[in-house]
């Protein structure tokens, strides 16, 4: 069983920067990749970024590539996501997932098999 914990949303004006980290309690947590997604109100939740177990490959969404950094400190089973140039599009709950013992398609959310409770983001215009 995994348990993950995020935590550093909170709310920011439109340009500004934010970190949310995630950690994660339980077994092999270096061998498990790890997403982050997001749901915006009256939206879909949707696949914003992940990285591989070893934290060399990482994948993005078209819509944060180049404005988000997703990382990992497999010594502290945590894993971050920095997010800067926000715009209020990005306005959404945040959730950290975790994927089983096996490799997974990192953008489809019906790979990771345990999440997280949320983190709001909040972005002003």
């Amino acid at each position: 069983q995994v348990q993950l914990v995020e935590s550093g949303g909170g709310l920011v004006q439109a340009g500004g920067s934010l970190r949310l980290s995630c950690a994660a309690s339980g077994r092999a947590f270096s061998t498990r990749t790890m997403g982050w997604f997001r749901q915006a109100p009256g939206k879909e939740r949707e696949f914003v970024a992940a990285i591989g177990g070893s934290g060399t490959t990482t994948y993005y969404a078209g819509s944060v590539k180049e404005r988000y950094t997703i990382s990992r400190d497999n010594t502290k089973n945590t894993v971050y996501l920095q997010m800067n140039s926000l715009k209020p599009e990005d306005t959404a709950v945040y959730y950290c997932a975790a994927s089983g013992l096996r490799a997974v398609v990192p953008s489809k959310e019906s790979e990771y098999d345990y999440w997280g409770q949320g983190t709001q983001v909040t972005v002003s215009s």
